[in-house]
């Protein structure tokens, strides 16, 4: 790392996707019941989400796959979007994909990971809820190709909240002591 170079605070984390989605609460007309949409079928595919809540930017790939690969096109698309000239702290849990010594790290990104077994660390968690209620629930997917569209277009319309991103990722605990 630089020495002087910005530190920008990365988190990641992926999220299964797919045609057995979840349910979530509904407005509705008092004395009736709405009706949810279920699926039967399992087709799925994987977001790889990464945020940086101090900028509200994020970058991510959708993949068929969870494994080290994917996670290696994951990486190479967080460090294209770390500042130019800044450095990131890629934030983590110990999955086998990132803790990996098959995974090549970029120059501009360094790993730390969270400790075992605490999934409230990591604010992608709560990204993930926040799309999940706002975009992916109460849905059926007819295809595999439809679950990457939806995916892709709740991600798109997420990096267009920026806002949203720095309200729902900063942690305090992540940012104490650094400078304004």
């Amino acid at each position: 790392m630089p020495d002087g170079a910005p530190i920008e605070l990365w988190f990641c984390d992926e999220a299964r996707i797919g045609q057995k989605n979840g349910i979530v609460r509904q407005w509705a007309r008092k004395g009736t019941r709405p009706r949810q949409p279920a699926d039967q079928r399992y087709e799925n595919a994987w977001l790889f989400g990464a945020i940086c809540p101090a900028r509200g930017k994020g970058a991510a790939i959708a993949s068929p796959w969870i494994n080290t690969d994917a996670m290696q096109e994951h990486v190479d698309e967080i460090a294209r979007n770390v500042a130019p000239g800044a450095h990131a702290v890629l934030i983590m849990d110990r999955a086998a994909w990132h803790t990996t010594s098959a995974l090549a790290m970029p120059d501009n990104i360094t790993q730390i990971f969270l400790p075992s077994r605490s999934p409230e660390l990591n604010p992608v968690e709560n990204i993930w809820q926040y799309m999940r209620a706002n975009w992916l629930s109460n849905r059926i997917f007819e295809s595999y190709d439809a679950i990457i569209d939806a995916m892709c277009e709740a991600w798109n319309k997420l990096l267009a909240l920026p806002e949203a991103i720095t309200s729902i990722g900063l942690r305090e605990w992540a940012h104490v002591g650094r400078c304004k």
